[in-house]
């Protein structure tokens, strides 16, 4: 993503700078920096990035088996062999590729130690694991409030003069909260907070998608609050 992507892209739209030169991005950048004053963040590490880029790869093989999977079930006799080709390469992909996060992982003491801390937790498997070691480095770093937004469960207001819209949440990093809905499903089923906290939730009368939702929430900010005090579960529920 370029200058003019995200957020930075959205502000030159605001400004009306539409012309795009070398040094017109470089004077949205700075009149940018100086108007959202945006946290530092450290450039990501080689290492970090081909992490990165592994976990991205496996959010595709998956995407690709459940196409073809649902492919297969539609699929006549005539043309269902290719496709259980194709699923059995793409199975075998993605048990290289998990080999291959895994051992990247164990690669380095400290991620090897976060590993470690998020795999302590009941719902908190391989999989949200180490897509949070990597696509989500900040975690332990930031307040609850800060961490939710960063992965776009911050409720936002959406009100104006008298009106009071419903709270929505919206942006933040997509990847990572597909992950942490998967591990949350889990949770409800196998860690006691989290599955005290949503049947208390559906009792008082939430909806079942808003209440996953709220136990998402509260499933990152316990991981949050693990990884700044290098706690594991046991640790943190005794």
């Amino acid at each position: 993503m370029g200058v003019r992507g995200g957020r930075i892209g959205h502000f030159a739209r605001a400004t009306g700078r539409l012309a795009k030169t070398d040094t017109i991005d470089a004077g949205i950048l700075a009149q940018f920096a100086k108007a959202i004053q945006p946290d530092i963040r450290p450039l990501p590490e080689k290492e970090a990035e081909a992490l990165r880029a592994l976990v991205a790869r496996r959010r595709q093989l998956i995407q690709m088996l459940t196409m073809e999977k649902n492919r297969l079930e539609k699929s006549p006799s005539a043309g269902s062999e290719d496709i259980r080709n194709h699923i059995y390469y793409l199975t075998e992909a993605l048990e290289k590729i998990d080999k291959d996060i895994s051992r990247n992982i164990r690669k380095g003491p400290l991620w090897k130690e976060k590993e470690t801390i998020l795999t302590s937790t009941p719902g908190s498997g391989p999989v949200i694991s180490c897509t949070l070691v990597a696509a989500l480095p900040e975690l332990g770093t930031l307040n609850r409030k800060a961490i939710a937004a960063l992965v776009g469960l911050a409720p936002f207001n959406r009100d104006s003069g008298a009106y009071r819209g419903r709270r929505t949440m919206w942006g933040g990093r997509s990847h990572v909260r597909a992950a942490l809905y998967m591990g949350t499903v889990s949770a409800i089923k196998f860690n006691p907070a989290i599955r005290s906290f949503y049947k208390r939730l559906v009792d008082a009368g939430k909806a079942k998608k808003l209440a996953i939702t709220a136990c998402m929430r509260k499933l990152l900010t316990i991981l949050n609050t693990m990884m700044k005090n290098k706690a594991t579960w046991i640790e943190v529920a005794s």
